[in-house]
C-alpha cells in the first residue's frame, strides 16, 4: 500500500515553466511513448514559395509529421499567404495544388489546418477541404476557429 501526501503538503503556483522543468516534462512524455511502444513523433518544415521577378508573393507552408524518420502521412498546413495586391487571381488555389502535388511525392496522404471567417472557409471548401471541427466564438469578434482537412 502506498501512502499519498495530503494536498496541503504540495505547493501550487501560477507561473511559467522553467527550461529545466520543460526538459523533465519532455523526457517524461518520451518515456511514456517508449514504454507504450510508440515511435516518437517529430516534424519537418515544408513549404512552396511563389515569387514574381524574384520578389516574394506568397507561400503555403507547414509541417510534415514524422513517426521516427518516416512520414506519418499527415501534413499540418499552418500558413497559406498571398500578398494583398496578388489576391483573387487564383494564386491561393494554385499554391495549394503545388503543395498537394509535392506532398504526395513525400508519401503524405492527408492535410489538416485551422482557419476562420466565411471567406477563408469558402476558399478551402472550393478546394475540396472538409470541416472536421468548429470552435465557436474563438476570436474577439465572435467568429469561429474552423478545423479542416483533405485526403489527397
Amino acid at each position: 500500500m502506498t501512502a499519498t501526501l495530503p494536498t496541503s503538503h504540495w505547493t501550487f503556483e501560477l507561473r511559467s515553466v522553467s527550461t529545466l522543468e520543460q526538459n523533465l516534462i519532455d523526457r517524461g512524455f518520451d518515456n511514456l511513448y517508449h514504454e507504450a511502444g510508440i515511435t516518437l513523433e517529430s516534424t519537418k518544415s515544408f513549404a512552396v514559395v511563389v515569387s514574381l521577378n524574384g520578389e516574394f508573393i506568397g507561400c503555403a507552408k507547414g509541417l510534415i509529421h514524422l513517426n521516427g524518420h518516416e512520414p506519418s502521412g499527415w501534413f499540418h498546413l499552418s500558413e497559406l499567404f498571398v500578398l494583398n495586391k496578388q489576391r483573387n487571381q487564383g494564386l491561393g488555389s494554385d499554391l495549394l495544388l503545388k503543395l498537394e502535388s509535392a506532398l504526395k511525392k513525400q508519401s503524405i496522404e492527408k492535410i489538416w489546418l485551422w482557419t476562420s471567417g466565411a471567406e477563408s472557409t469558402r476558399f478551402y471548401l472550393r478546394n475540396r477541404y472538409e470541416t472536421f471541427k468548429e470552435m465557436e466564438n474563438w476570436y474577439s469578434d465572435g467568429s469561429s476557429r474552423i478545423g479542416m482537412s483533405k485526403k489527397l
